[in-house]
């Protein structure tokens, strides 16, 4: 299967209650967006179905000005709706392969992954990209045990073909040595969005991942 070019190496993946600056969700991302992000994922799991859908919409409207990648977190059904570019499966979510049966070419499909063999069943059910970790200790990701460490990160560069994003406590003064494990770009959370100064915190990790 011929798989689309993933053009973007840093990839903001949202989390609506670190936003504690008086702005709200949109009003950061769209900060990002100056900065220079080009690929977003809307990650607020709590969300039910037609707030979800709302936000959706909403976050469309500016990527797609920003001319920016939108990828909705595990809702393909959203993700068909609202036209986004993608969506971001996690190991709970409907298998990929499935999912690219269902969605064809519409969509490109990330999914998360957290050992070599996740890694490996995702490239053949048909992802375009995956992310792996946690790399580093990190609170948003604690559910899933122990930090897999670059050494882990690096097994997976050398045994899959498709894009990685290293994901997990990626902070700025990190991304050179991750970088070095052969990924493709990284994910950032916290380190974007708890910023007091997104926009710039963007455009140095813009630089830095030479994205």
């Amino acid at each position: 299967m011929g798989r689309k070019i993933i053009d973007f190496k840093l990839y903001l993946i949202t989390d609506r209650k670190l936003i504690t600056h008086n702005s709200s969700l949109i009003t950061a991302v769209r900060k990002a967006l100056m900065g220079g992000i080009r690929a977003v994922q809307l990650r607020e799991k709590d969300l039910s179905t037609r707030p979800l859908l709302a936000l959706a919409y909403k976050m469309r409207k500016l990527t797609s000005a920003h001319k920016v990648k939108l990828f909705i977190n595990d809702r393909f059904d959203i993700a068909l709706a609202v036209g986004a570019d993608g969506v971001h499966l996690t190991q709970n979510s409907i298998p990929v392969a499935s999912v690219r049966d269902t969605v064809k070419k519409r969509l490109l499909i990330c999914v998360s992954t957290h050992s070599l063999k996740e890694a490996g069943d995702a490239e053949k059910g048909g992802a375009d990209f995956i992310t792996f970790g946690p790399v580093f200790k990190t609170p948003s990701k604690m559910r899933y045990g122990l930090p897999v460490g670059t050494e882990a990160l690096k097994k997976v560069c050398r045994n899959i073909t498709i894009p990685v994003f290293a994901i997990g406590g990626i902070k700025r003064n990190r991304i050179r040595d991750v970088r070095e494990s052969g990924v493709h770009g990284v994910a950032m959370i916290r380190e974007i969005l708890l910023s007091d100064d997104i926009k710039g915190t963007s455009q140095e990790l813009i630089n830095i991942t030479g994205a």
